[in-house]
């Protein structure tokens, strides 16, 4: 049985077995359970499915019935549908496990906001992103590609790329460099609600070439005479734990 890649679910199979190595390396040095997004023809799974605890969701039915036919999985180690769809709070019988995966570019950015929503349950991811994303999720605050991703992601969790990939790793060869990163979960209790920090977060954002009292306005007009040095600054000029900091101060002039 063959499986075509599908430009609408964003397949780019990866075919080069040094990188599939250098991942399955990185997986094993961790002893959660799997949770693999995107198996498609399985040249990841091949090495993962043995593991105990393994699962994987896929949302072509195509790769699904290859999956099965070639005995790659077994029936119940797989999730059919779209991970985006799905209740992960309750797979593996509760208990904490890991993302892994060679993830659809089209859907890469909210794979990494579905993982900080659970993040409760899911310590570690490890996954291949177009390099573009990639960097965005691990820039440092003062560069042009930090932003959103990187400053949720790196509130809750350590990112780290570690290794680049080129387009003749897969079939069909995307138009874009890859990059392999890893995000693991801090061990720390942040002071405020996620969804403060990303309303936060995003309003700074979304303006990024404005000062922060002027993108933050509808915030701080809530606030009768809130003053803070940050507000001359420009959101990229702020760490994450600036961030986290200011949306505490926000939060707490507000009650």
């Amino acid at each position: 049985m063959k499986v075509k890649p599908k430009k609408q679910f964003g397949q780019h199979f990866l075919t080069n077995p040094e990188v599939i190595q250098n991942i399955i390396q990185q997986v094993e040095s961790f002893s959660h359970p799997i949770l693999e997004i995107g198996p498609g023809k399985g040249i990841l799974t091949q090495s993962l499915a043995s593991k105990p605890n393994f699962k994987c969701v896929e949302i072509d039915r195509e790769s699904q019935e290859y999956l099965i036919e070639e005995k790659i999985i077994r029936e119940d180690q797989l999730i059919r549908g779209d991970f985006l769809r799905q209740d992960v709070s309750g797979l593996f019988a509760g208990a904490d496990y890991m993302l892994v995966g060679n993830f659809p570019y089209n859907i890469s950015t909210q794979i990494v906001f579905k993982l900080i929503e659970n993040r409760d349950k899911i310590p570690a991811m490890i996954g291949m992103f177009q390099k573009e994303v990639a960097d965005r999720i691990c820039s440092l605050h003062g560069t042009k590609k930090y932003g959103i991703l990187s400053v949720l992601g790196q509130a809750y969790f350590e990112a780290k790329t570690l290794f680049y990939v080129e387009p003749e790793s897969f079939y069909p060869p995307p138009k874009v460099r890859s990059s392999v990163i890893i995000l693991q979960r801090k061990n720390i209790e942040i002071e405020v609600e996620y969804a403060k920090l990303h309303r936060v977060v995003k309003m700074a954002f979304n303006h990024r070439r404005k000062t922060l009292k002027n993108s933050l306005n509808q915030i701080i007009s809530e606030i009768p005479n809130f003053e803070h040095p940050f507000m001359k600054l420009r959101p990229e000029q702020l760490s994450v734990q600036d961030f986290i900091d200011l949306t505490v101060l926000f939060y707490k002039a507000s009650n």
